[in-house]
């Protein structure tokens, strides 16, 4: 009998449908590009260094202990952990309405009605027992095990668990993306410490050179070779450098603040090796393909189950246009006294009931939301596509750069030779009046600037080797 009322219900609620007379909208299938170009510079070479571990990539000890910290301690990264946290906690919720809600209630109460209404004037007539009459007021006791269930015809409740479950797995995803960036910046910033460090060093030495020039420019003066000009111009440019330094040390604090704060902790000093920076060699750089990409980048792969999620969304907005079916059912024991409460099987109570529910009049605010999650799905449908493409333009303009760095050093490398040897020479010159003070001034000016931006563009060489190990998804694993 109970089957056959379901059947029924099911059958009334196509019936209401019709009745209706509204078309239920159908579920826009999107469909996402995954093609990317086969190479980023015609090799086809599979190795990749996103499959590294950052401890593998980096062979500085400091700066992997550096990682290794930050990874512990890291704020935001804690922040995400928590939203990874909240994610799966919301599986447990989406997976309740699957489940019947069992609960138990108990209840006294009493009711006094009046002698000459239909209910009073038949209980003053009813005995309970022959010559025990009903008692008035009349007293109510009831214990009850209830049970009320959803059943999800549409797969709307199922569909929901399986959007909390994929949205948990982008979480994931977001907090490995989290790692990428975190690894990659405290690296650029080391690095760009090390730099500092080396400029700092060079400032010095050249601070020491100019100093001697100057003592050589005032000899010439007192010698009537040179005009207190001259002397006045390596004053200058002593001064100069000096002031540069400071800001050198201005700039390593600053760094080595950033990188504490990267780690979660107050500022201290960074330990670190500043020996000389330009004999760094930077890794080896095997992009792979960029096919690969869908698999190692995690905000990619976040991107892909965003777009799953919202998809199941659509399906749940849809799922609102069709009645529900509720099921619920109690049984326990009742009575007007304590007494009779647990005689059996009169103080049985219990009841089974089945209800389908559809919506005739708030059909437009139902069409919204299904609007609403169609437009979202077509947003997150963009968002991947945006991804796979700005993760291969990352990549391609970092293999540019590492190339247009490599050749760019090696031709500064050589600027810096001749300079330093011009430095010498130019002293020499001046000593036998050969040479013109401007030209020593130029000449070692020349040189600092030189040998600065070489280390320059060592740390920008570490740092791109850094970024398209991040571009191509590497320092999660």
């Amino acid at each position: 009998m109970f089957k056959f009322s379901i059947q029924r219900s099911v059958s009334l609620a196509y019936l209401c449908l019709a009745i209706a007379g509204c078309k239920v909208p159908a579920v826009v299938e999107v469909h996402e590009n995954k093609s990317v170009p086969v190479s980023y510079n015609d090799k086809q070479d599979t190795t990749n260094i996103a499959a590294l571990p950052y401890r593998s990539f980096f062979t500085d000890k400091n700066l992997v202990s550096l990682i290794d910290s930050a990874l512990q301690r890291n704020q935001e990264l804690q922040i995400t952990l928590q939203e990874v946290e909240i994610a799966r906690n919301d599986i447990k919720f989406r997976q309740q309405p699957l489940l019947p809600q069992v609960g138990i209630k108990g209840g006294v109460g009493v009711e006094k009605v009046g002698r000459y209404t239909s209910q009073g004037a038949g209980d003053a007539t009813t005995e309970i027992k022959p010559g025990k009459e009903m008692p008035d007021p009349l007293t109510d006791f009831a214990v009850a095990a209830f049970a009320n269930w959803e059943v999800d015809i549409w797969h709307k409740l199922h569909n929901s668990k399986k959007a909390a479950v994929t949205r948990y797995l982008s979480s994931v995803e977001g907090r490995n993306f989290v790692v990428t960036n975190l690894v990659a910046e405290i690296a650029n910033s080391y690095y760009e410490l090390l730099a500092f460090d080396n400029q700092l060093t060079i400032v010095r030495q050249n601070i020491a050179l100019q100093k001697d020039a100057l003592e050589i420019v005032k000899v010439q003066k007192e010698a009537a070779r040179v005009t207190e000009l001259a002397v006045r111009k390596f004053e200058a440019e002593v001064l100069k450098t000096q002031s540069l330094e400071y800001d050198l040390l201005q700039n390593i604090q600053v760094t080595e603040n950033r990188i504490n704060f990267l780690l979660g902790r107050f500022p201290q000093p960074i330990a670190r090796d500043t020996s000389n920076m330009v004999n760094l060699v930077p890794a080896v750089v095997n992009s792979g393909i960029p096919s690969q990409l869908l698999i190692n980048r995690p905000d990619i792969k976040q991107a892909e189950l965003d777009l799953a999620a919202a998809k199941l969304d659509v399906k749940i907005a849809r799922a609102e246009f069709f009645p529900s079916l509720g099921l619920s059912a109690a049984v326990g024991l009742n009575s007007f006294s304590p007494a009779y409460l647990f005689r059996l099987p009169e103080s049985i109570l219990y009841n089974l009931a089945g209800e389908m529910m559809g919506p005739l009049v708030n059909r437009n605010a139902i069409r919204a939301e299904f609007n609403s999650a169609n437009a979202k799905q077509l947003q997150a449908l963009y968002n991947y596509q945006r991804s796979i493409v700005n993760a291969y333009m990352e990549v391609s303009n970092q293999v540019s750069n590492i190339n247009n760095l490599e050749k760019s050093y090696d031709l500064k490398s050589k600027q810096v030779d001749a300079l330093t040897t011009s430095i010498s020479i130019s002293n020499d010159l001046f000593k036998n009046a050969r040479a013109d003070y401007l030209e020593v001034l130029m000449t070692q000016r020349d040189a600092l600037e030189a040998r600065l931006e070489l280390v320059e563009t060592k740390k920008d060489q570490l740092n791109a080797v850094v970024n398209i190990y991040r571009n191509l998804g590497g320092g999660w694993k």
